[in-house]
């Protein structure tokens, strides 16, 4: 190709940049694609504001507040200590009641949506699971077992954590969203203002048509009794009473402390047999604002690559999992500081 050529094809090019550049269209991709990348959810959420004392006119506002997630209250708060004690008793005519106590507690470190913590949820039946996160780094372990490193359940501690700090969430929603805050003026609590509220049971109201959901797919010889049960205990349950206190700090609209006594009843023209729910709730945050200097466990397990169960079972007939292209993590490898007896090698061997 000549000079001329050339040098006619660059001046082409060059006014085709321009022209694009000038296109208004090119020009909002551009900023699309340059544009900073948004912030988390959690964290655009922690920056609205929620006037708690709006709490008893806006059911939005109530709604947001009772069922703030622990990262956002996290973000709103910073470190703190959340602790909670959930009582159950079930009851029907011809059973005596039964009981189940819950026990959650929740330790928050700085760093926010991202930053450590430390949860544990005990129950009255001798069985509970405890999660940490440090540094990035996940453990968890069910009650009396050793801690184990996980790797490869994303979202799981996220998931855990919501779920231990869930208790009024859940209640609510229990109760189909009735909780009415009527307010009580302010109190100090921890040193902080705090908005005081009177809960009551709400009136039903119509709400929304539901969605147009598929019919749930019943099982080839029909749902179990505990599945029956439970399903027409959430069909056709009805909130009887609930009554307790909200304490909602004024400055970041996170709820400090809850106590709660509900009680809710399933019809005997409902179902087969009439049933009762009565459960009450107590929930604090203390410890705010101090960093509880979260550290890893000093013994924990390495990630597991299958259940030790099938390993063991499948090494007995001459390892074959190594047939198969995997290879079975030994006990004590790299990743944990426990000192483990090593496996026998002449275990499980073909004489």
């Amino acid at each position: 190709m000549s000079r001329l050529k050339r040098s006619a094809l660059i001046v082409a090019l060059a006014l085709g940049a321009t022209t694009a550049c000038t296109d208004p269209v090119d020009k909002a991709a551009k900023a699309r694609i340059f544009s900073p990348e948004d912030p988390p959810k959690v964290v655009a959420s922690a920056a609205e504001k929620l006037p708690p004392e709006d709490v008893a006119e806006n059911p939005h506002v109530a709604r947001r507040i009772l069922g703030m997630d622990a990262a956002e209250v996290t973000e709103r708060l910073g470190p703190h200590t959340y602790k909670a004690k959930v009582d159950f008793e079930w009851s029907t005519k011809d059973a005596p009641p039964v009981r189940m106590s819950e026990t959650r507690t929740l330790q928050a470190g700085p760093g926010g949506v991202s930053g450590d913590f430390h949860g544990q949820l005990d129950n009255s039946r001798d069985q509970g699971l405890e999660v940490l996160r440090v540094g990035g780094k996940v453990f968890a372990r069910n009650r009396y077992t050793t801690f184990r490193q996980r790797l490869r359940d994303r979202g799981m501690a996220e998931r855990t954590r919501a779920e231990l700090t869930g208790a009024l969430r859940d209640m609510d929603a229990l109760f189909q969203g009735r909780i009415h805050l009527e307010p009580q003026g302010t109190v100090t609590y921890e040193g902080r203002t705090a908005w005081r509220y009177q809960v009551k049971l709400a009136e039903k109201t119509e709400g929304t048509a539901p969605k147009s959901l598929p019919k749930l797919l019943d099982p080839k010889n029909g749902r179990d009794e505990t599945t029956r049960r439970r399903l027409a205990f959430f069909e056709h349950r009805v909130p009887k009473s609930l009554d307790g206190e909200v304490l909602v700090d004024a400055a970041t609209s996170v709820v400090l402390k809850a106590r709660l006594d509900g009680h809710l009843v399933v019809p005997a023209d409902k179902t087969p047999e009439a049933a009762e729910l009565r459960m009450s709730l107590e929930s604090t945050l203390m410890d705010i604002g101090q960093d509880p200097k979260l550290q890893p466990p000093e013994k924990y397990l390495p990630d597991a690559d299958k259940p030790e169960g099938i390993a063991d079972a499948l090494n007995r007939f001459g390892d074959p999992l190594d047939h198969v292209g995997f290879q079975r993590t030994k006990k004590g490898d790299a990743g944990t500081p426990e000192t483990e007896q090593d496996e026998d090698d002449s275990e499980g061997k073909s004489p």
